[in-house]
Parts: C-alpha cells; structure tokens; sequence
C-alpha cells in the first residue's frame, strides 16, 4: 500500500486523538453548552447567515472526526434554532462529514481489499451491494449502530458514492429531525443553566418508531428472498 493513500485516514485519527487529549468534549457538554447558550442566541441574533456556517463547518469536523458529542451539538441546535432549521442544517453537515469518512477510508483501503479479497468477501460484497440502499437505510434508521461504524462499513464493501450520500441523507433524517424536536423543547432550561433530563431520548416511544422504519427498510430485501424461494 502507497504511504500517500494513508494521510486522509491518518489526518482523521490525528484529529480525534488530539480532541481527546484537548477534552475537546467537555465543550459540548450540557454544562458548558447552558454557559454560553445567551451569547450563542445573541450571536445568532447578529449574524444569522455566519452563525448557520459556523455550526454547520463545527457539526462536520465533530462527525468526520469522530468526537464524542455530536448529540449533544444536535439538542443545542434545536434549542438555538428551532426544529426544522437546526434538522435541515444537521442533516446536511453530517452527511457531508460522514461522506468525507467514507471516501477517506475508501480511497485508504481499497488497494488492500482488493488484494486480499477472497470469493468470500466478494460474495459478501455483491450480496450487499445487491441490496445496498435497503441496508443502509436499516443501518442508519436504526439507532443501534454507532454512527461512525456505519460511515465505514460501506467503504469496506464498495458501495458507491451516489448510494453512500442518498442513503445517509434520507436515512438520517428521522432520527435527526426527533433530536432537532426535543432540542427545540429545551431552550427555557438551557437559559436557566440547568441541565436537562435526557432520559426521555431512550425510551420506547423514540426508539420504537426509528426501529419500526428500519424494518420497513429491509422489506425489500425480505420479499425478494421469499419471491427467489417461490421460484426456486
């Protein structure tokens, strides 16, 4: 493998390991983020255009680089922005930095995936591939799977861009638009400095319903299983 072909994924590990050792997340913690939420209000009060680039370019480095507290981001923009704003503006920022994941580990890894890919990857590649959106839609609707491991399980199996970027961005959007809701329902108690009681965010009535879309998403898969079974 080219040492050249590692700097895109090397960058993206150098820039988590120096967030970590930064404690980069305590500045989206809840504590910090009930501080500055005035002054975040009032800058979004001056500038409003300058503050939507800010937090999108903010929300893209924490997603392509992995930080912890990208919830945390998606609760304040709610609270800051309102729901369908802050959710449009997630959205867009995470599909872009998980897209920058994707091609980084892609362009990284392909070399070696295809050197080392035996007739049992390949099959486990066309198999994905042949059922790619309906995997990807499961993958992200279902908030099981941590994000950044789903950004990179469609470089190792060779999806495509185009699928890669419409599956995130359509697959992403419910859960999105839920958090982008209650952040909305938080703004009084983040203007108290208090902290709020995300207890809500697992219970069945969020979870349920995205894991209900998620099945839904794999229908196609399972109807085309049971029509080759008929046939067969």
């Amino acid at each position: 493998m080219k040492i050249k072909k590692l700097i895109p994924v090397g960058l993206l590990i150098a820039g988590l390991i120096l967030a970590l050792i930064f404690d980069v997340g305590k500045y989206l913690s809840f504590e910090a983020i009930g501080e500055n939420y005035a002054q975040l209000k009032s800058l979004i009060e001056q500038d409003f255009i300058i503050s939507l680039l800010l937090f999108a370019f903010v929300y893209i480095l924490v997603v392509a680089f992995s930080i912890p507290g990208a919830s945390a981001l998606s609760l304040l923009y709610g609270a800051l922005l309102g729901t369908f704003v802050s959710g449009t503006l997630i959205v867009i920022a995470a599909t872009i930095g998980a897209t920058i994941i994707f091609l980084a580990a892609r362009y990284a890894l392909s070399d070696v995936l295809r050197e080392k890919a035996g007739p049992w990857l390949s099959k486990m590649q066309n198999g994905f591939n042949e059922n790619a959106v309906s995997y990807l839609l499961f993958l992200r609707l279902v908030p099981a799977f941590p994000f950044f491991v789903v950004n990179l399980v469609p470089a190792f199996m060779g999806v495509s861009l185009r699928v890669y970027v419409l599956t995130t961005l359509f697959g992403i959007m419910p859960g999105t638009y839920v958090f982008a809701s209650i952040g909305n329902g938080i703004g009084y108690v983040l203007e108290q400095g208090k902290t709020p009681d995300l207890s809500v965010l697992g219970s069945p009535e969020i979870l349920l319903p995205l894991a209900g879309l998620g099945l839904l998403a794999l229908i196609p898969i399972i109807f085309k299983k049971l029509k080759a079974n008929k046939t067969a």
